[in-house]
């Protein structure tokens, strides 16, 4: 598969931890840098990709959310701020304040005509994929539409609606499940064994993404079918990335049981680092109101204890293989991981070559 860069590798787009500095620094390495739209205004969304135009010729993907928003409901919103009122009499705050927070915004027609006028050669989506015209809208700029899949399932069904690649997402990868067909967490596959069931179901290309860090697993993913290799929380420790101190120290200190999956922060299952709150009322609790709306009665929260350098309150997104993660540029990580990813590929096909002999 052409992805349009030079090296089969893609930046994941991780909303609220990167800006287009990330996605600069795998472009002109190479590799696919990404841009995470779902937080960004529309103005903001704007500057961002020029930013990216500006500094490098090379393709780059722009990522947005296709979730349905879902109505304000009062009653669920005061009953977890309810649940929360203990931790806010900790900090001294009111649990009837309110915080704005950044909520997580579904593609619209406004974003469509910003992707029309900038025409970025990837235009990526999480959750499914937006209404019909407003795909339509898309490929007839000419752009590469790629969108995740956590089940076979899935897969076809994005097929079937022409995306042009598949993002394999296993249940190991940090961030929100790009899950679209069903809630069911526990039914989500580990990358291993979804991607080369996704990749014998489909047609399209298959992008590999959830638990890879180093070459070692960059490789794995080829053995098993994948046409390229998306990486997120590997690059969470870059100069590049914007997560805060505490996020940084939390990945440096994490081990291959650190992560869990959680709807606290959202109110839609994703991957982080356990903290206290996922340890006292979760990780998954049926009361965090829908998705994007539980984080805004968690804002005040996040900031309260974050000013005291805790991140107790935090979404500390990160996937499974965290451990793995190095500090380093962003660029330099890029051609690392495909320099590790080549060398693993050439032992192996020096130890095969020697089994062959063996067995002869």
């Amino acid at each position: 598969m052409s992805l349009l860069s030079q090296l089969p590798l893609i930046q994941a787009p991780m909303a609220g931890a990167q800006d287009a500095k990330l996605a600069i620094a795998v472009c002109q390495a190479g590799g696919l840098g990404s841009l995470p739209c779902a937080m960004l205004s529309l103005d903001q969304a704007r500057a961002q990709m020029q930013a990216i135009r500006a500094a490098t010729t090379a393709p780059f993907n722009v990522n947005f959310f296709a979730h349905e928003s879902p109505p304000q409901d009062a009653d669920a919103l005061a009953d977890w701020r309810d649940m929360l009122s203990t931790f806010y009499g900790e900090f001294g705050l009111d649990p009837a304040q309110q915080t704005s927070s950044a909520l997580r915004k579904p593609f619209n027609g406004d974003f469509c005509a910003l992707v029309e006028d900038v025409r970025p050669e990837v235009v990526s989506f999480h959750f499914g994929l937006p209404s019909d015209d407003l795909v339509q809208r898309v490929r007839r700029t000419g752009a590469k539409i790629f969108s995740s899949a956590t089940s076979v399932a899935e897969a076809q069904w994005l097929e079937k609606r022409g995306v042009d690649a598949i993002i394999a997402q296993g249940r190991e990868a940090g961030g929100h499940r790009g899950m679209f067909l069903t809630e069911d967490v526990d039914a989500q596959p580990g990358l291993f064994a979804l991607l080369p069931q996704v990749v014998a179901a489909v047609r399209v290309p298959v992008i590999a993404a959830g638990g890879v860090a180093d070459g070692r697993g960059v490789a794995a993913c080829f053995a098993l079918g994948a046409s390229a290799v998306q990486i997120g929380t590997a690059y969470l420790l870059t100069p590049q990335a914007t997560v805060s101190a505490i996020h940084r120290e939390a990945i440096k200190a994490a081990r291959d049981d650190s992560t869990r999956l959680t709807n606290l922060f959202s109110g839609r299952p994703a991957r982080g680092v356990q903290n206290r709150l996922m340890e006292l009322l979760g990780p998954l609790n049926p009361a965090a109101p829908a998705f994007p709306l539980a984080s805004s009665a968690l804002a005040p929260l996040r900031a309260a204890a974050e000013a005291q350098g805790s991140g107790d309150f935090s979404p500390l997104w990160a996937g499974e293989a965290a451990g793995l993660a190095r500090e380093m540029d962003a660029g330099d990580l890029t051609r690392l991981l495909w320099r590790e990813a080549l060398e693993v590929a050439r032992g192996l096909e020096l130890s095969l070559r020697a089994s062959e002999g063996q067995s002869k």
